[in-house]
């Protein structure tokens, strides 16, 4: 398949704890872009999140030799959306590449993005098949879009993840968000350019394991519904506007049964109960607020997103 005339293609890989998949990754994605045009401009950024293996040493070998090689190690593990948000502001490509560094999504697809995309996407995602990860994992990230998408108004699909092609206009869009605390996939799908879709095979994972545990997962979670969506303080004040009604309601009721009745308003069970119950969901609603709260916190300090602390063929850090 012939490449359009001046356009080039940048490859953006997050890298942690992935020192058995570096050298396997790097060929593959190499043999990709050179299967499109022998003559395609192309670059490849890994961005290595600081996993304190051996991945680093893979890549600065592999970047001393290749100039096309953009090799960046991150000064702590920031996450792997920090990361692809360092990968994406290093890129120089009338398209972008992101995906994962695991090789669960074939390289081999990249072609296939490149074509879709020439039929005049903005963005073309790679939509898996059957996910080759654990079941506790597949239902998790099922839960957590169904959930999501209830909340944020959105329409996200969980048969897609990282794995996808940008335009350069798409690229420079998500780069000047500049929220603290970046969503790849959100981001993307709130900015609301065109997007195409290509069905790919999932592979099983190259070596390793999954990074993402059910902490960060739950992370994770809160980040994304916190950042696109307010609907949980609109449920919290819904809820105590209930709890509220209703109480006043048993109130009424209680008086009246003694004024009219004479039946006698006790019950030391009952009342601690309610306490509890009450007092539980008081502290769940200021838990709420307080996550917002927070990310308002975040936001006002203006830290970096991530912060560089090697390079190798950058000739500008952002």
């Amino acid at each position: 398949m012939p490449a359009q005339k001046f356009s080039s293609i940048s490859v953006v890989s997050p890298v942690y704890k992935a020192e058995g998949c570096v050298d396997e990754l790097y060929r593959r994605i190499l043999k990709a872009l050179r299967s499109i045009d022998e003559n395609l401009s192309y670059e490849i950024v890994f961005v290595e999140d600081c996993g304190r293996d051996g991945s680093w040493e893979k890549i600065r070998e592999r970047a001393l030799k290749d100039p096309c090689l953009k090799a960046v190690q991150l000064s702590r593990n920031f996450g792997q959306h920090p990361a692809i948000t360092a990968g994406l502001a290093l890129t120089t490509g009338d398209w972008v590449v992101v995906m994962d560094c695991d090789l669960q999504d074939p390289p081999e697809e990249i072609p296939r993005l490149y074509s879709k995309a020439l039929e005049g996407y903005d963005i073309v995602c790679a939509r898996r098949g059957k996910r080759q990860d654990p079941l506790w994992k597949r239902v998790t990230s099922r839960l957590f879009v169904a959930l999501f998408n209830r909340l944020s108004g959105m329409s996200y699909d969980p048969q897609i993840a990282n794995f996808r092609i940008l335009s350069r206009l798409v690229a420079d869009t998500y780069s000047r968000m500049g929220e603290s605390t970046p969503s790849f996939g959100g981001h993307l799908e709130w900015l609301g350019f065109s997007v195409g879709y290509i069905d790919i095979r999932h592979q099983p994972r190259h070596s390793g394991k999954s990074s993402y545990s059910l902490k960060k997962l739950f992370k994770l979670a809160a980040n994304m519904i916190t950042a696109y969506s307010n609907k949980p303080l609109q449920i919290s004040i819904s809820l105590g506007f209930f709890m509220a009604f209703f109480s006043s309601l048993y109130t009424l009721y209680l008086v009246l049964r003694k004024c009219w009745i004479g039946v006698s308003i006790d019950g030391w069970t009952s009342l601690m109960v309610s306490i509890w119950f009450l007092g539980g969901m008081v502290v769940g609603n200021l838990g709420v607020i307080g996550l917002y709260l927070g990310k308002v916190y975040d936001e006002t300090k203006k830290r970096p997103v991530y912060v560089v602390a090697r390079a190798i063929n950058c000739e500008k850090i952002t």
